[in-house]
Formats: structure tokens, C-alpha cells, sequence
């Protein structure tokens, strides 16, 4: 394995490495995660890119205190990876995921905590749980498409949960988009998916979650990304212009 080294971004440097997902730094998702980013990193959440020795991107993970997490859990003294991603499939045959993995885990112990969390799913935006269960994370929650798996070091530590982010899409009536700036490409999915709603003459109700509060109580399982219509979920990550298209196109025709 070639010589690796492992970047810690932080408010003052996130213009010198970025955040990995997005290079672009005149990009309006760019800064509306940098805003966010600023916040959070305050309230502990850490986001880390490895590199090789010759500065290429290799993969990134991003963790934080799980009462800070912007996902629909409940983990208390755990630590949280929010997203975790490594460039291309043969950087994954190099160990480079566990490696990430491996940092979150020694940040955790570093802050006393009692072991680390993970969200996961075979569905989009998100990792498959294969990686964590290499190091030694096991399934302690699933709902729907999403399971929960968790690694402990600490003797009779609590186990995390999920909450029931069903009941909250009942309180939902028309057309909704709830999102957050964790991910930076949400904003260009909402604004996409603004400009698509009113060229259909659609009233879309765009609202941005601004507290982890309304993340853990979000409508799904991804959390920061909701597309609902009238009580239903539609999609739980972002998507782009045609897509929201076809979907306004099958409703239509289904009413």
C-alpha cells in the first residue's frame, strides 16, 4: 500500500481541501455546507479526507457526538458517522474504507466514548454495511431499507436505536421538500426541484431544517433530504429535475 495521510478539515482550511463530495468552491452548495459545516464543527463534528502522499483525494468520513447527529437516532454516548465514501472501487480493495473507519474509532475513545454508530443501506447515498461489519460493527436496529449497526467497547453500554420516522410524514399535507445543508448538493436538488414545481404549476413547500432537532425528527431515514406529497414519503435523497418530473408525470396520471 502507497504511503497515505490523513487531512483534518476544519472552518479555517475547508477552502484549501474541501469537503471532498464537492471541490467546487464557488459552488452555492459549497458554502452553504461551509455555513453549516462552521456550526456543527463547534458542536463536535469532525470531517476528515485522506490523501496520498502526493495530495490525491483518496476518501473521506464525517462523525460527530450521535445527540449531534443529523440523523433520526438515538445513540447517546456514541459517535455518529454521518458519511463515510472512498474514491473508486480499486482505492477500496486498498483498505481505505476501514482506515477511515479506524480514525472515527479513535476519536471516539479519544472523547470518552462508548463506541461508534452507523446508518446504512443497499439503497442510494448511503454505504452498504459490508465495510463496518469487516470491523467488527453489528446490527442492533433496521427499519425499512435502513439499518443501524453499531461497535461497542464499553461494558453494558446503552444500544443504539431508531426512531420511527413514519409517524412523523402523516403531519405533511400537499407537496413538501424538507432538507438540510449537511449535504452540499441538496441545494441544487431544491432549487431544481422549486424552479420544476412551479413550471407544473405544483405549490411546493420548501422548508431547510436548522437544528439537529428537526433532523432527528425528520420524515425518513436519511434524514437532511424529504420529498413528500400529501403524508407520503417519495424520495429520501436528493434528485434531480427529471427525475422530480416523471414523478409529478405518474402522479398526475394515478389522480
Amino acid at each position: 500500500m502507497n504511503a497515505t495521510k490523513i487531512i483534518e478539515v476544519t472552518p479555517q482550511n475547508v477552502h484549501e481541501h474541501s469537503f471532498f463530495c464537492i471541490r467546487n468552491i464557488k459552488s452555492p452548495g459549497f458554502e452553504s455546507k461551509r455555513r453549516w459545516f462552521e456550526k456543527r464543527f463547534k458542536e463536535g463534528l469532525q470531517l476528515k479526507i485522506l490523501k496520498s502522499e502526493d495530495d490525491k483525494m483518496l476518501g473521506f468520513i464525517e462523525f460527530t457526538p450521535a445527540e449531534k447527529a443529523w440523523r433520526p437516532v438515538d445513540a447517546g454516548n456514541y459517535m455518529f458517522i454521518h458519511c463515510i465514501a472512498v474514491s473508486s472501487k480499486k482505492d477500496r480493495e486498498q483498505g481505505f474504507g476501514s482506515m477511515l473507519i479506524n480514525e472515527a474509532e479513535r476519536e471516539a475513545k479519544k472523547s470518552h466514548m462508548d463506541g461508534l454508530c452507523v446508518m446504512t443501506s443497499k439503497g442510494a447515498w448511503m454505504a452498504n454495511k459490508t465495510v463496518f461489519e469487516k470491523n467488527g460493527f453489528k446490527e442492533v436496529d433496521r427499519r425499512g431499507r435502513f439499518e443501524l449497526l453499531s461497535k461497542s467497547w464499553t461494558i453494558n453500554a446503552s444500544i443504539p436505536k431508531l426512531f420511527d420516522w413514519t409517524l412523523q410524514q402523516k403531519t405533511y399535507s400537499g407537496w413538501n421538500l424538507v432538507y438540510a445543508d449537511q449535504c452540499p448538493w441538496h441545494e441544487k436538488s431544491a432549487f431544481d426541484l422549486l424552479n420544476t414545481a412551479m413550471d407544473f404549476g405544483i405549490d411546493l413547500k420548501v422548508t431547510k431544517m436548522t437544528s439537529v432537532e428537526d433532523a432527528k425528527q425528520a420524515p425518513s431515514g436519511f434524514g437532511v433530504f424529504n420529498l413528500l406529497y400529501n403524508g407520503k414519503l417519495i424520495e429520501d435523497h436528493y434528485i434531480s429535475a427529471t427525475r422530480f418530473k416523471n414523478i409529478l408525470r405518474n402522479i398526475s396520471k394515478s389522480v
